[in-house]
């Protein structure tokens, strides 16, 4: 599967056979991305695509020192599987999320 990054669409993108899913972001600070929403189409979920917006976007992230607002309840979910991904969150809201209560 191949993700595309829309840079001056601040997206990324898995091209489907009649259409997209989607990872939307803000610039939310010079070296902060908020990743907004994520949208797959109901038929394409299940298949990892989402898995791969979410991976490239910290990909991303990573390679440009940027820092992550994961206002995306998908990305959120995402990653509590993913721990090692959360040293990219950005340190306000990375306090938040440890302050919140768990199931």
């Amino acid at each position: 599967m191949q993700v595309e990054h829309v840079e001056d669409e601040n997206r990324f993108v898995v091209r489907l056979d009649d259409e997209e899913a989607e990872l939307s972001y803000l610039r939310a600070g010079p070296r902060v991305i908020d990743i907004q929403h994520t949208y797959v189409p109901e038929d394409e979920r299940g298949h990892g695509v989402a898995e791969a917006l979410a991976t490239a976007a910290f990909d991303f992230a990573r390679e440009r020192g940027y820092r992550v607002v994961p206002t995306c309840p998908f990305v959120r979910r995402w990653l509590e599987t993913h721990p090692d991904e959360a040293k990219l969150v950005d340190a306000p809201y990375a306090k938040r999320l440890e302050d919140r209560p768990r199931p």
